[in-house]
């Protein structure tokens, strides 16, 4: 499938309604078709790993050709120069979300990019390092707890962004680190209680809202059985 076929394809899976509903979500790009995740999913696996294809798609600015970028690119050829430059274009939280998850979280540069970005000013960027925090500490299994216990650091020292998209992404953050096991959960707990103490209302949700899953007996109870396997 080159860039036309797929093009054609978009067009032909547009959906008016959609869009009107994405909006509600914040989901507000300026080019869209509104064709659904598990639609762009089967056209990327249609589609297959193509790099010169991926970088082509994302000049094209529209949302689907977009997260098809990323869904195609091959991280292993993907620079750093690349993710600046994309990163750049993130306006709104999907396009952050799914280019974290489906791309950047796979190449050699997310561990830095996760800790640059989360001292960047701009919105979105700022939304990417937190994600690839949270997305690595999912996927990442052979990773070394002393990685998650630098964002830990980092998280506590951003948690008073009181930006909508930033303070939900450093909470996810978190919440996923503090759900990897049980050392880090009860670190993640500690830097919680740490940031509930800030003067900020924002660093006080992001620390209630994962103290109350990190808590939780659901978690807790996971954890054990995750240590004994």
């Amino acid at each position: 499938m080159n860039y036309d076929d797929v093009i054609e394809k978009l067009k032909s899976l547009s959906n008016p309604r959609a869009i009107e509903g994405m909006a509600r979500f914040g989901i507000t790009p300026e080019r869209t078709h509104g064709v659904s995740i598990p639609n762009l999913r089967k056209m990327a696996k249609e589609i297959g790993k193509d790099h010169n294809l991926a970088r082509e798609l994302w000049k094209s600015n529209i949302r689907e050709t977009r997260i098809l970028a990323c869904m195609v690119d091959e991280p292993n050829k993907v620079t750093e120069e690349q993710m600046e430059s994309w990163v750049k274009g993130f306006d709104y939280w999907e396009i952050c979300d799914q280019c974290c998850i489906n791309l950047f979280e796979k190449t050699e540069f997310a561990y830095q990019k996760a800790v640059e970005w989360s001292e960047r000013e701009e919105e979105f960027v700022k939304r990417a390092g937190f994600v690839l925090m949270a997305v690595l500490a999912v996927h990442d299994k052979k990773a070394d707890d002393k990685e998650f216990e630098k964002f830990l650091l980092i998280i506590k020292r951003e948690a008073a962004d009181n930006r909508n998209f930033v303070k939900k992404a450093i909470n996810w953050a978190l919440r996923q680190i503090g759900k990897r096991n049980l050392n880090l959960n009860k670190k993640a707990i500690e830097v919680a209680k740490e940031i509930q103490k800030l003067d900020s209302k924002a660093a006080k949700w992001v620390a209630t809202d994962a103290i109350k899953e990190l808590t939780s007996e659901a978690v807790r109870e996971r954890l054990k059985i995750k240590k004994v396997r």
